[in-house]
Parts: structure tokens; C-alpha cells; sequence
């Protein structure tokens, strides 16, 4: 039996190997993981057939340190079993982006994998997004390879101060390569954004409340993903999607719309890498007198001769200072 499954694992289509033993029919099969809810994963085949997954056992004892081993985006390998799918394979990753798991602080949480663009959602007001935020998530989308673009919306609520902060933060990134745009996903038309997203895999992040799945429903009307209205009282968006999913969209793009993230925990980097990951302290580095500097205390650091002639923004500054800190204490903390 054994050579009768490798005889037809090398002959067989690419997608799919079938074996019959004991009446019963075993299929092989590659497929994308479109959604995950728990312990059951819902993986579309490449024959295009959408079917409800578990995982096999030896995921369980893998040393996955992360809280989920199988994430949407994933590519995958599924066997069924009668009327079971299994997930038993997963493929190398591409890339995926990472972060501190809330409730369970040694552990990571994989937001998706293989994606070719992060859309990022920012809002200024109902609710906030501070440049904290935006920071820490393009450091872990750089440290893993995922593209970000900056997507502001709801600038058809901002005030004057508002609209003039959006602008000159909208400035700041575009000045070290990163693309935005502004607009209200409710009101204007999303033809740039669709001819951005077309060809490629986009997932959507940001705070709850931002409008992430209100811009999918604006897309692909036909989806009718639930949306609410942000709390007046705590002025925080409330929770719609609670599982991450992909979706493919009728103008040749796919999107993976995620739940809202209040905090974005970074997972542990090397203190004297971290400035690799902001593009405008990079590019400066080799002018540091010291090949090491890590732009805080050094004498004759690019860095800091930068930041006094305004070259770098202040606020991208301090938040790389936060996340040093952030860094070395835990540095500090894991020496015991």
C-alpha cells in the first residue's frame, strides 16, 4: 500500500492525489485559508471548493510559539477523510506581520501571512490614531517584508486644526516613501484605491471604528459585512469583525479584512536593528560616527544632527526613543 501512495502521489494531477483504502477516499489537496474561527479553519482548494478544516495533531506539538499556528493567507495542504478535511502541511511563508499576543505576553499573535500590501487605516478623530500606533505596525510590517500603504479616513469630519494636522502627517510619510491617501470611503469615489489594490492580496488594518469594514462593504457592496457606529462615550470604535477574513473582489483584487487592533505590541526586536526599520533613520546610519550607534546618546550621530535641522520629524523620533526603551527593558527584564 505504501508504494501503491507514492506511485500515485507522482503520477497524479499537481493539486490532488485521491487513495482508496477500506472503501474510504483520502484526497491530497493545496488551498488558501480564508478564514479562521478558533480551532476550524475554512480553506478554499484549488479546485475552488471551499470546505471546513481541522488541523492534524502534529501542529499541536510543532513549538509554534505563536497563540495561532494556521492564519488567513496561509497556503496549505488539506486530506479528507470521509466527510473530514484536515489541514496536515503548511507551505513557507512569503511574509506575514506579527505582534505581542494581548493576554498572553510570551506569546505571539500572527495577524495574516502572504500578503502582497497592507492597508493600514488611520483616523484623526472617532477615533484617534496616534502616530505611536502607525509607528510600531510599519516597524513590524518592514521587519517582515509586508508593504504598507496609509489609507486617512473620515477627513470629512475633521476641523480646520484637524484637516492641518491630516495634511502635514500625511507629509511626513510620504517624505520617507510611504504611500497615502485621504479621503471618506462613504463619500468619495475609490477608483485610485481599486487600481492600487487590483492584482494583489491587501489586507486591512487599523483601530475598530476606523471604517475597515465599511471601505470592504464600499468595494464589494455584496459582501453586507456588519459595521457600527463608534461609542460617544468612549470615542473607540466597536468590534464588527471578530475573525479575520479574506475576500475576493470582483475587480481582481483579494482582501483580507481583519478585527481592530487597540495596541500593537512589537515582538522582541534587536535593539541596534530597530533603526533599520525606520527608512529615514536607515539611510542615515552610515554617516553615525560609530557603525553601532543607536541615535540616543552617541557623540556625532547623523541621527540627532538630522532631527536639530528638522530633516526627520520629530514625532517619528520619539516614538523610535519609546520603542528603544520598550526593547532594552526587556532586554534588561530576561537577563533574571
Amino acid at each position: 500500500m505504501q508504494l501503491l501512495q507514492t506511485t500515485l502521489r507522482n503520477l497524479a494531477l499537481p493539486f490532488c492525489a485521491k487513495i482508496v483504502k477500506s472503501n474510504c477516499i483520502f484526497a491530497l489537496m493545496n488551498g488558501i485559508v480564508i478564514k479562521t474561527t478558533g480551532k476550524r479553519y475554512t480553506v478554499k482548494t484549488a479546485k475552488g471548493e471551499v470546505v471546513q478544516c481541522r488541523l492534524k495533531g502534529k501542529f499541536r506539538i510543532a513549538g509554534i510559539k505563536s497563540t495561532n499556528p494556521i492564519v488567513v493567507g496561509d497556503k496549505v495542504e488539506v486530506e479528507q477523510e470521509s466527510q473530514l478535511w484536515m489541514i496536515v502541511k503548511l507551505h513557507d511563508r512569503k511574509n506575514h506581520i506579527l505582534r505581542k499576543s494581548v493576554n498572553l505576553s510570551k506569546q505571539t499573535h500572527i495577524i495574516a501571512a502572504n500578503i502582497d500590501q497592507a492597508i493600514l487605516m488611520i483616523t484623526l478623530d472617532s477615533p484617534v490614531t496616534t502616530t505611536g500606533f502607525i509607528d510600531r505596525f510599519l516597524v513590524a510590517a518592514n521587519a517582515y517584508g509586508v508593504e504598507v500603504v496609509l489609507l486617512f479616513n473620515k477627513i470629512d469630519l475633521l476641523d480646520d486644526e484637524l484637516k492641518t494636522q491630516q495634511k502635514n502627517l500625511q507629509k511626513e510619510y510620504e517624505k520617507i516613501g510611504y504611500t497615502c491617501f485621504a479621503t471618506s470611503v462613504i463619500n468619495d469615489d475609490l477608483s485610485q484605491i481599486k487600481s492600487l489594490m487590483k492584482g494583489k492580496v491587501n489586507m486591512i488594518s487599523g483601530h475598530s471604528g476606523v471604517g475597515k469594514s465599511t471601505l470592504v462593504n464600499y468595494l464589494q457592496p455584496d459582501l453586507h459585512i456588519n459595521t457600527k457606529e463608534v461609542s460617544d462615550t468612549h470615542k473607540q470604535g466597536q468590534h464588527t469583525t471578530t475573525f479575520s477574513e479574506l475576500h475576493d473582489l470582483d475587480f481582481g483584487a483579494s482582501i483580507i479584512d481583519t478585527p481592530g487592533i487597540r495596541g500593537f505590541g512589537l515582538v522582541e526586536l534587536e535593539v541596534a536593528e530597530l533603526g533599520n526599520y525606520f527608512p529615514e533613520l536607515f539611510n542615515l546610519k552610515s554617516a553615525c560616527k560609530f557603525h553601532n550607534c543607536i541615535h540616543k546618546n552617541e557623540p556625532n550621530c547623523a541621527v540627532k544632527s538630522a532631527l536639530e535641522n528638522r530633516e526627520i520629524a520629530e514625532s517619528r523620533y520619539k516614538n523610535y526613543l519609546n520603542m528603544l526603551e520598550d526593547e532594552q527593558e526587556h532586554y534588561r527584564t530576561n537577563q533574571f
